[in-house]
């Protein structure tokens, strides 16, 4: 199936949203989904009013950062005006005179009034915010480290530029005065520095915490991960684990980056720009329409490249699962000695992430090459324009090193696209795959149903029974079963047998409620009522105990009891074996005779009204099956097998045959 090439556009900023919003706030309220319960859902919906309020209060946060910062700044600076009147009113003369020009007016009511404000809007929002008041916290805080950081920024730009007239003068006084002001402002910084950068880990961790178990929520229910496997229904979606694992981590990660380096680009343009305006009208100028240029440039390859990073982490996590098939099936592989087979197989995917990365790398030389001739050539325009203000004796010598950083400053707040295009394109991606993989996890909010005629429908009941069931596979218009109507009440056993590929497990999927293609209705008690035993029983990773308690493991048994079960299944030894706190790779260290024994005994322990049986007694021998039966017989857990031994029929009361076409024949056997 062609990939679709992603851009920079709406699809894009509607993925963004519904994956980032939940962590900060809930997405939608009890009336968006009322509303989309009674009309067909739409992408378009999604941006609900929620959204639009988490956009508000992300807005209120961020003025109520800026008024708080205002403060800081308005007292910071009449304190060490108070402290030292002579030294600071000949460094920083202006911004006395500046900042008491605030005061006089109106804009410390109006800064006080936006966090007065402020408290108000967040305090209306309490009961949507929740407990998500720690997230929103640390974000404020590294809002407010990010201007205190991007302030040293400016205080260092006028250090350097008072050290270097000094230098150029031969003012000996001034240039250790001023050596002593970075250095003091340098002993500020460095802690305040190391605490937002740990701040912005910590956040992106907590984010990748709760985003990772909110996907692994949605994975889980409604049986979303069979939905999703390869191997089963649904193989649009590819790769879940890793969406899950690699694209949550760079997501959360990557998102905090950028919104902070815009954020970051956004005060680094007001400040140094303001700076560089004092110093030259015409190099700021001259830099926007430079900078604008730059960004166009790089939107458009960098279109290109979205698609091309998909492409590139759809392929290489298909590499990487081939080689995790190899090793979960290298036995069989080792018996069929498919070596040469698997390798191909192996090698045809990692080519395939080869030439997608040859591409990548193409594209990205001509990225590096746009972005080192754009980087290299803005080193002289400060000096072209500049020097010859200097050298008319217009500007002081320290004005062309302030100059020098003020472009450079404001030139990488306005370049942020163009030296960032590339991370920005993988993030891009990532935020698409991620998007996909949402939607997927939702089906009935983001997803069209795939058109289907029919429907068999699941009632609940005591009794499992079939009335008037035609089954399909998923997708497929082909007629596994057509028709078939029969009761399996209590102690009226059921067999199911017929030609492999006629459709015998599908018609327990269907029971489960795995499949629902086709038509008719299925009777069947709750999903706790009945276990499903599947030919290869599933061993989970825990202790030999959790193992015979599965599913439920927060059961509570004696180790006497479980002794007993499994003589009961005939495995007397394994408690000698192996104590029941004990982990293995049961996969390995069990024989699959054994390992479907060990699934028997789970019907012993959990004593289901229903048990479901798929071949599953395929690699026991005549003696040992029959034994597991008569336990199920006293037991008295009614049950529905799917084989093809002979020896079968006398544990059952009804025989349902399957033909090819979709026929059948159901016939009652001899009661035992």
């Amino acid at each position: 199936m062609a990939q679709p090439r992603f851009q920079f556009n709406r699809q894009l900023v509607s993925h963004f949203i519904e994956t980032a919003q939940p962590y900060f706030f809930p997405p939608r309220n009890e009336d968006d989904r009322q509303q989309d319960n009674n009309t067909t859902p739409t992408r378009a919906k999604y941006i609900t009013k929620n959204t639009w309020i988490f956009l508000g209060l992300l807005g209120v946060l961020v003025l109520t950062v800026v008024s708080l910062a205002f403060f800081v700044t308005v007292g910071l600076t009449l304190l060490t005006n108070t402290v030292f009147p002579d030294f600071f009113g000949k460094v920083a003369g202006g911004l006395v005179k500046s900042i008491n020009g605030f005061i006089q007016s109106n804009i410390p009511y109006i800064a006080l009034g936006i966090i007065v404000i402020s408290g108000f809007i967040f305090a209306s929002q309490k009961g949507k915010i929740g407990n998500r008041w720690k997230q929103w916290s640390l974000l404020g805080l590294l809002l407010f480290l990010l201007l205190v950081v991007n302030g040293l920024n400016v205080i260092l730009s006028y250090a350097f530029r008072f050290i270097d007239t000094a230098l150029n003068e031969r003012n000996a006084d001034t240039f250790w005065q001023f050596m002593i002001v970075y250095g003091l402002v340098l002993v500020a910084a460095i802690p305040i520095i190391v605490i937002y950068r740990y701040t912005r880990l910590k956040l992106g961790l907590m984010w990748r915490e709760w985003l990772t178990k909110h996907f692994l929520g949605k994975y889980f229910n409604n049986r979303a991960y069979y939905e999703l496997d390869s191997n089963a229904i649904n193989t649009e979606v590819d790769n879940p684990d890793q969406r899950i694992t690699q694209d949550i981590k760079s997501f959360t990660t990557v998102t905090l980056d950028f919104l902070l380096d815009i954020l970051d680009s956004i005060l680094t343009l007001f400040s140094f720009s303001a700076i560089l305006y004092t110093i030259s009208k015409e190099l700021t100028w001259g830099l926007l329409i430079y900078a604008i240029f730059g960004t166009a440039v790089a939107l458009i390859v960098g279109s290109r490249l979205v698609s091309i990073n998909y492409n590139q982490l759809r392929l290489e996590a298909n590499f990487r699962y081939s080689m995790v098939r190899v090793r979960d099936n290298a036995e069989s592989i080792a018996f069929y000695r498919g070596e040469s087979l698997e390798r191909g197989q192996v090698i045809d995917r990692l080519m395939s992430a080869i030439r997608n990365f040859d591409l990548l790398i193409i594209w990205q030389s001509i990225i590096t090459l746009f972005q080192l001739g754009y980087n290299y050539f803005t080193r002289l325009i400060p000096y072209i324009i500049i020097a010859p203000l200097y050298l008319q004796g217009e500007l002081d010598f320290g004005a062309i090193a302030q100059a020098s950083v003020a472009f450079s400053q404001v030139l990488s707040a306005l370049s942020l696209i163009t030296n960032q295009i590339q991370g920005i394109t993988e993030f891009a991606a990532s935020i698409n795959r991620l998007g996909e993989f949402y939607e997927s996890l939702d089906p009935k909010e983001f997803k069209k149903e795939k058109e289907q005629t029919s429907f068999i429908y699941t009632h609940k009941s005591p009794d499992v029974a079939l009335e008037n069931v035609t089954l399909h596979p998923p997708n497929s218009e082909r007629t596994l079963i057509e028709n078939v109507s029969l009761n399996v009440s209590n102690h009226n056993n059921l067999l199911i047998m017929g030609a492999s590929g006629t459709g015998k497990s599908s018609l327990l999927r269907a029971i489960a409620g795995l499949w629902n293609s086709g038509d008719g209705i299925i009777y069947r008690p709750d999903a706790e009522a009945i276990l499903f035993l599947p030919q290869k029983p599933y061993m989970i990773l825990g202790t030999l105990r959790e193992q015979l308690l599965y599913p439920n493991t927060e059961k509570y048994m004696t180790d006497e009891k479980l002794k007993k079960i499994l003589e009961m299944v005939n495995l007397p030894n394994l408690a000698d074996r192996f104590d029941f706190e004990a982990q293995e790779n049961w996969e390995n260290v069990l024989s699959l005779g054994e390992q479907q024994r060990v699934a028997f005994a789970r019907i012993l322990i959990t004593q289901p009204r229903y048990a479901i049986l798929d071949e599953a007694t395929s690699a026991l021998d005549v003696k040992n099956e029959e034994r597991l039966y008569q336990e199920l017989s006293h037991m008295g857990t009614t049950y529905i097998s799917v084989g093809h031994r002979p020896t079968l029929r006398q544990y059952h009361q009804q025989l349902l045959e399957i033909f090819d076409g979709g026929h059948w024949e159901l016939t009652e056997l001899s009661k035992n």
